[in-house]
């Protein structure tokens, strides 16, 4: 009998660090797939992007409804809440053997307590990495606590997984398979690029994403307002484009999403939005762009791959392992404009180009799913604190 694995994914970043996995465990003989959607996947708000999954020629077996168009904290609490009564029907009616997870997003959270209740083992990817400018941050750790494989992207956090009781048998350092995904995909090349978003051959941009951060005093909106003028400014004195992805449902993601339409409507030549790129269109813009600014977990794994800079704004990312390619900077304007002089350096763009990216191993997807398909679940469940 086939193994059921069912992976569960809410964003379209999520997906696309999954999706090699999720082909590999399809054309797994010894596997059946299964997909659960839901969250900003549903949402025509961002971009319906179940669609993509689709396209990519995967089946989706369940649609779990649960985002409110609030990004309040009441609003982000009730859509926990009606993730869980959806994930508890889901999983009753799909009955997997395992499921997969990715991360630290609320939406997760749900999934893993129902899965808790209904005693279906959990593993779980990019587990106890550290983003303390953000409530994500509690929630990875819930996951991995509740999580019974757990596949990380550094040897640093499989140490750190051990440190928090998990044993050593189940943890496993296997890299981002996001990483792996920039060395698989067949990538636009330039002229392909520049035709998808209007850019003029040779033209330089910034490719710009921020999420707020949930846990920092000072409000989202001031911190993405000093960016923007950091960037209009940069726009107008060194031609540079800004391409920019939009934010998630995250406490406070719309008002961001609003600064940027209005920033595009009164700069369209300067500027572009998207509320999804879709990965390869994604992956091809940091290919190209000049630097990878904002605060996306994308700027800090999958850029140094590409040989180019990020300036990481704030403290979403605070304690996360990076390359020397990332620019750390606090949100006040002058910060900001100071990172991004040294992220256009002659001497920094050169030194970019011999960073190692720690997140990088080989074979990531193919390890995962030896994983998922050798780990003995027999007794799995009934999990014992390991003493260091």
């Amino acid at each position: 009998m086939k193994r059921k694995i069912c992976v569960i994914t809410g964003t379209r970043a999520e997906y696309g660090l999954l999706q090699q996995v999720i082909q590999k465990i399809k054309e797994d003989p010894a596997l059946e797939l299964q997909i659960m959607a839901t969250g900003m996947h549903l949402s025509p708000e961002f971009g319906l992007t179940f669609q993509e999954i689709e396209k990519d020629g995967f089946a989706i077996n369940r649609k779990v409804e649960m985002l409110l168009s609030s990004d309040t904290p009441v609003g982000i609490t009730k859509s926990m809440g009606i993730g869980m009564l959806g994930f508890a029907d889901a999983l009753q009616e799909l009955a997997p053997d395992l499921i997969v997870v990715l991360g630290d997003r609320f939406e997760i959270l749900a999934a893993v307590s129902s899965a808790l209740a209904a005693c279906i083992p959990v593993a779980h990817l990019h587990g106890d990495e550290t983003t303390l400018g953000a409530f994500d941050e509690y929630i990875r750790h819930a996951v991995t606590k509740m999580s019974h494989l757990h596949l990380t992207s550094t040897e640093q956090y499989r140490k750190r997984v051990i440190q928090l009781g998990e044993h050593p048998e189940r943890v496993f350092n296997v890299g981002a398979p996001g990483v792996e995904n920039i060395k698989r995909m067949d990538l636009w090349d330039r002229k392909e690029l520049e035709a998808d978003l209007g850019l003029s051959s040779g033209e330089r941009f910034f490719l710009a994403t921020f999420h707020p951060d949930t846990l920092d005093k000072d409000p989202a909106v001031d911190q993405f307002s000093n960016l923007l003028s950091c960037l209009e400014e940069m726009a107008a004195d060194s031609k540079m484009r800004i391409v920019f992805t939009k934010a998630n449902a995250d406490t406070g993601g719309r008002r961001i999403n609003q600064m940027i339409d209005r920033f595009v409507a009164d700069k369209p030549q300067k500027s572009i939005a998207f509320t999804s790129m879709g990965q390869i269109r994604y992956l091809s813009a940091m290919k190209y762009t000049s630097a990878v600014v904002g605060n996306s977990s994308s700027g800090i794994m999958e850029a140094p791959s590409f040989k180019v800079p990020t300036v990481n704004i704030g403290d979403r990312h605070k304690g996360r392992v990076r390359a020397d390619s990332v620019i750390d900077c606090r949100p006040q304007k002058e910060k900001i404009q100071s990172a991004l002089q040294k992220a256009l350096s002659e001497d920094f763009v050169n030194k970019v180009k011999s960073v190692d990216n720690p997140y990088e191993k080989p074979e990531t997807a193919a390890a995962i799913v030896e994983i998922l398909r050798d780990a003995d679940l027999s007794s799995i469940i009934k999990k014992e604190f390991y003493d260091i």
